[in-house]
């Protein structure tokens, strides 16, 4: 696989330094498709992820929030979960799996439910008032701008 240079795309950009990393987890790719999940956003700033996680307990299901990174962990002792019962056709999968998910810097977990097999963990856009747009004026102070909210890049 060829890599991608960026370096005249980012001439004119400051701070962009976790680009190539993002771009590398994107077109890596994601081989393995299980659990399925959805990303819904619910208001302006707030999102849901919700996984279909059927056959797993509470207890089986670990959540993580690391480095603008969120993992989700289903442990499954396969010893103990077919050994009292015989299957004749096993449909419903329920294997171990790691799915992770990049956050951008101003998502922030706020909770997490376990609801008819759906794992759903909601999530919260907090702008830092550092990181609001600011109208910069010459030779004066600069001020904040109301009712615009910087995007995170």
């Amino acid at each position: 696989m060829r890599t991608l240079d960026f370096a005249p795309l980012l001439r004119s950009s400051i701070g962009f330094e976790n680009l190539n990393r993002l771009v590398d987890f994107a077109t890596r790719g994601e081989g393995e498709a299980y659990p399925p999940y959805n990303i819904e956003k619910l208001a302006e700033d707030a999102y849901r992820i919700s996984m279909a996680v059927a056959g797993f307990s509470r207890d089986e299901l670990d959540i993580t929030v690391q480095d603008n990174v969120l993992i989700v962990i289903g442990k499954t002792d396969a010893a103990t979960d077919g050994a009292e019962r015989q299957f004749l056709h096993r449909g419903i999968a329920k294997r171990a799996f790691e799915r992770r998910f990049q956050l951008a810097e101003t998502i922030k977990v706020t909770g997490a439910g376990y609801t008819d097999g759906l794992l759903n963990i909601d999530l919260k856009r907090e702008v830092p008032e550092h990181k609001k747009p600011r109208r910069i004026a010459i030779d004066g102070q600069s001020e904040a701008i109301e009712g615009e909210v910087a995007q995170a890049a």
